[in-house]
């Protein structure tokens, strides 16, 4: 194929690919439809609904994990797990693209169990630094009226509700670190994006799918955006940044329904 492209360090460094610079515009177009790109465009649609919709912004709710089926709690879990699994396709298919590329699929950016302990650690540091930080400022930005109220899950009382919490913030993890981190910055690079403008891509991608928390949600999501690219370039691994992820969404899932209702600092819907 012609325009053979040089191909970036984690993702951005340089490196012969056969694929030509069309291809791989097309089909990170298409990785961000059927992901991310999709959730930002939904999230922004929502946004100004909310910002159109009587009343302030912190007098709404935004729900992330809700029921799917109220009262029927079975057919409510299947679509709970059939959520979560197609989530995660799009992960499949960068997996599947930069194996046919001959980069080594998701090793490339370093998801893989090559370094469990060293990526728990990071990640665990991680999530503490940004966990405490992030509520303090969702806190701040929702009684300054910039926020909705974020409602972390609203998940009937059964048996699998703490397990589909588990499992969501996973799947948000997984989703999230290797399309809007590991991929976008390694396409970006092979397209000849400097990595200033690649890093401010990335964050204002993931700061977009979170407009409909608000612009607190949006602007709270781009510094960690920015965190999480520089810690990437200089690890070379998305393993910490999807257990971070996680455990950020885990205790903010798991949390609020254990608190939710019996602390005063907590804003509930």
């Amino acid at each position: 194929m012609a325009d053979s492209l040089p191909s970036g360090g984690a993702g951005e460094g340089p490196r012969e690919s056969a694929l030509s610079r069309r291809t791989l515009r097309s089909e990170l177009l298409l990785v961000l439809a059927l992901s991310l790109g999709a959730s930002a465009l939904s999230s922004l649609i929502s946004f100004v609904g909310s910002l159109t919709r009587p009343g302030g912004l912190k007098d709404q709710a935004a729900t992330l994990n809700g029921s799917y089926a109220p009262g029927r709690p079975w057919l409510d879990l299947a679509w709970q797990l059939f959520g979560i699994a197609t989530a995660l396709v799009p992960v499949l298919l960068v997996a599947h693209l930069l194996t046919r590329e001959g980069a080594g699929g998701l090793r490339s950016m370093g998801f893989d169990r090559t370094r469990p302990w060293p990526d728990l650690g990071r990640g665990t540091l991680i999530a503490a630094g940004i966990g405490s930080a992030g509520l303090a400022f969702y806190l701040g930005a929702r009684a300054a009226g910039f926020n909705l109220t974020v409602v972390p899950e609203s998940l009937p009382e059964v048996w699998w509700k703490f397990p589909v919490l588990i499992l969501s913030a996973v799947q948000n993890s997984v989703v999230e670190e290797v399309i809007v981190v590991g991929y976008l910055l390694r396409r970006l690079g092979q397209l000849g994006w400097t990595p200033m403008a690649a890093l401010v891509a990335s964050s204002l991608l993931r700061g977009s799918y979170h407009l409909y928390q608000g612009i607190g949600g949006f602007i709270g999501n781009v510094v960690m955006g920015v965190v999480f690219v520089l810690l990437y370039r200089r690890w070379g691994r998305v393993g910490p940044l999807v257990v971070a992820h996680a455990l950020l969404d885990i205790v903010a899932f798991v949390g609020y329904a254990l608190l939710a209702g019996k602390v005063g600092w907590l804003p509930t819907a």
